[in-house]
């Protein structure tokens, strides 16, 4: 599945769950999913929140891990939002992502 497929569906926890569930990491999968109740949203809203984030925040060492992360795999679009999850969630104690509905506030 390509990431703007994956994407296109956010407003279904399920796909976001199923993506991250074909890796076999229940870890990363509660830490989204607390997380996103934290934030007071879904687990989609917290997905893309986290795409957004890395997409506009990170550094060039950061795109490189992960074009590589995709690179090993047959399912680069899955293996994109672990990626993004995982560097968001290594953000801890920084902003939360923001889904931009609130403006940031």
């Amino acid at each position: 599945m390509i990431l703007g497929d994956i994407l296109r569906q956010f407003d279904d926890p399920s796909v976001v769950a199923a993506a991250l569930m074909q890796f076999g990491d229940l870890g990363l999968l509660a830490q989204a999913e607390t997380k996103a109740a934290a934030y007071g949203e879904t687990l989609g809203e917290y997905a893309s929140a986290s795409v957004r984030l890395f997409s506009n925040e990170a550094n060039d060492d950061e795109w490189v891990a992960l074009m590589a992360a995709m690179g090993r795999t047959d399912d680069p679009g899955a293996a994109c939002l672990r990626f993004m999850l995982e560097w968001a969630n290594l953000r801890e104690g920084q902003p939360a992502p923001c889904c931009g509905s609130c403006g940031g506030e």
